[in-house]
């Protein structure tokens, strides 16, 4: 009876140590390259239009494909924090051109821009100008193989939890024309 035992306990270890193991390895790998890869398209995304000042339907339809290469989905997150100079107050003065003041900036989320994005009067553009922040982030809305597996050895991870985000901001810095 013994050996029964001591052969069952060694054919489970060695299918967990045979097929579980570098499955959870493999995914884990699918995971990282993943994650990589919306880092940089984010980055990519963010950078262009900090440099361009526009967001253009075409660059947010590039950013939506590059995520999708990875074979998740994802919850994009957009803002704009528009600068508004008016609190700001000019004072010449002897060491010259001063504000006196703080620039307040009000915030445009994601669907105020996808409504412009989408709309037919701006030409598939939201123009920024000098100054304005841009901010985009992303996580997975799906459960990964890697997250299904930890999920049903572990139960660490919970539904509700994503592992492959990635968020970038940054100044504006010229004006969309």
């Amino acid at each position: 009876m013994d050996d029964i035992l001591i052969s069952i306990f060694a054919i489970v270890l060695s299918v967990v140590l045979m097929f579980i193991f570098p499955l959870m390895t493999m995914a884990d790998r699918t995971d990282d390259i993943s994650q990589l890869t919306v880092d940089i398209a984010t980055v990519q995304f963010v950078d262009e239009v900090r440099t361009t000042g526009i967001i253009t339907q075409s660059e947010y339809n590039k950013f939506i494909s590059n995520l999708g290469s990875t074979g998740n989905t994802y919850n994009i997150q957009m803002e704009v924090k528009i600068k508004d100079e008016n609190p700001a107050r000019n004072m010449i003065t002897s060491s010259g051109n001063t504000d006196i003041g703080e620039n307040v900036y009000y915030s445009i989320y994601t669907s105020q821009i996808m409504s412009i994005l989408e709309s037919n009067e701006n030409n598939g553009e939201y123009k920024l100008k000098e100054g304005d922040v841009f901010s985009a982030s992303v996580n997975n809305t799906n459960l990964t193989i890697s997250q299904q597996l930890k999920n049903f050895f572990y139960t660490v991870v919970g539904k509700d939890t994503y592992i492959i985000a990635a968020s970038h901001a940054g100044l504006v810095t010229a004006t969309g024309i």
